[in-house]
């Protein structure tokens, strides 16, 4: 997902997503998967992320959701909008192998494009990086494919250092951290 522009960081409580915002999660993703590929921007692919496996994460309680504000309380029960998401993981061997240090890992940081430029995306890797500190971890990490320069630059201007690699045959992926000592702005 490409950068937002720098704003100070909004403040965010997200809640965790139910099964009724799998859709919502997973159109999120869809639209952002477009907005990438209409731009030449490499990061996720169309269509990469299946609806079961989202399911699957939710039920597991891996997602959390912002909701738009303006949508919640639809009547008849319809699923209520999304303005972000972002999916915290305690371990992560897909991407860091058997490294077993304790960490917090974010994945699915999403920011509606409606919503760009609001500071969403800096407010949920604050939260995270709060999350990992109520955990007692030591480390946030995350990633993102070496063919999108500006994402990194992005993290990298959070704080995070890369440390690493993973080869996955048809791409590659920066493996980027940061010490929870304190803000991950910091």
């Amino acid at each position: 997902m490409p950068p937002e522009p720098s704003t100070p960081s909004a403040r965010v409580t997200p809640v965790p997503a139910q099964p009724g915002d799998v859709d919502a999660i997973h159109a999120l993703r869809r639209s952002l998967e477009d907005w990438m590929a209409d731009r030449g921007v490499v990061q996720w692919p169309r269509g990469s992320l299946p609806r079961e496996r989202v399911a699957t994460q939710v039920a597991a309680g891996e997602w959390w959701v912002v909701p738009d504000g303006a949508d919640d309380g639809r009547p008849g029960g319809s699923a209520r909008a999304l303005a972000a998401t972002v999916r915290l993981l305690r371990a992560d061997p897909d991407f860091w192998g058997d490294d077993t240090t304790p960490a917090v890992y974010v994945h699915g940081l999403m920011v509606d494009r409606r919503r760009s430029g609001d500071g969403l995306g800096a407010a949920l890797l604050d939260w995270a990086a709060a999350q990992g500190r109520d955990a007692g971890v030591g480390l946030i990490r995350l990633d993102c494919r070496t063919s999108n320069p500006a994402l990194r630059r992005y993290y990298e201007g959070r704080g995070f250092r890369a440390v690493g690699e993973r080869d996955f045959g048809t791409h590659v992926n920066v493996l980027l951290e940061q010490p929870l000592g304190g803000d991950a702005g910091s």
